[in-house]
């Protein structure tokens, strides 16, 4: 009981977290047409107002909406913190969005099977052949709204004393599907960060757990979907659907 209570009060706490960043020429938040949406990737760095979302606003020179959350899962097991956010479907609310930045499945492999072997969690993820599974489901709802998605994948660091290295096959399985699934659409993007600190291991991208990113990944990673955005879309059109 006391552990729920304990999980309860920190998904609000970081459910609270999630807002509307403004543009840097202080248009409203609320007329954001880009959504960030995800885990610890994206959401870390918040509370320095360095996160993913903030780097992008600021490169955009448009509002972004945040609604990412540590921690977050696409299997969340509660319900009440998983309609806080720590359920990555939770999260997508509708809205008449430009563009959703999206991550996930990470927390599932870890905290489900401890990286180990972890074929059905992975399946349910998302299917070998992209098509099938909990992903691709989330990508086709956004995808019905109109908003193009960039699905995420997750930054590498060489070096062993990182806690989630021996996670890698895992996530070049993961991305590799979710590249299968990307291709089926031409409004669905997959973005790799598996290359934005490696082969040298840069640490200065990464926090002090080698996990997470650290403001300066943040913003190495905004700069990435940045790039993205602007190359299929004019950025006229973002700042005048605000």
């Amino acid at each position: 009981m006391v552990r729920y209570l304990w999980v309860l009060v920190l998904a609000l706490g970081l459910s609270a977290c999630a807002e509307a960043v403004p543009a840097p020429d202080g248009a409203p938040p609320d007329q954001a047409r880009v959504l960030v949406m995800g885990d610890s990737l994206l959401a870390w760095n918040r509370p320095a107002a360095k996160q993913v979302a903030q780097a992008l606003a600021t490169r955009l020179g448009a509002g972004v909406a945040d609604h990412s959350v540590v921690g977050a899962r696409h299997f969340h097991p509660l319900p009440f913190t998983g309609a806080a956010g720590l359920s990555i479907p939770f999260q997508w609310r509708g809205g008449p969005f430009d563009w959703v930045v999206l991550n996930g499945g990470g927390n599932d492999l870890l905290f489900g099977c401890g990286c180990g072997p972890c074929q059905g969690t992975m399946n349910r993820l998302v299917a070998e052949d992209g098509n099938q599974g909990a992903i691709p489901e989330l990508v086709a709802r956004i995808r019905g709204s109109g908003a193009r998605v960039i699905h995420l994948g997750y930054l590498r660091t060489a070096d062993s004393a990182s806690p989630v290295g021996g996670c890698r096959p895992l996530g070049d399985e993961l991305e590799t599907r979710l590249v299968r699934m990307a291709a089926r659409d031409q409004g669905v993007f997959f973005l790799p960060l598996s290359d934005l600190a490696l082969p040298g291991g840069d640490r200065a991208l990464f926090s002090a757990d080698l996990v997470h990113p650290s403001p300066e990944g943040s913003a190495a990673i905004a700069a990435r979907v940045a790039q993205l955005i602007r190359r299929h879309s004019r950025t006229e059109t973002i700042r005048t659907a605000r």
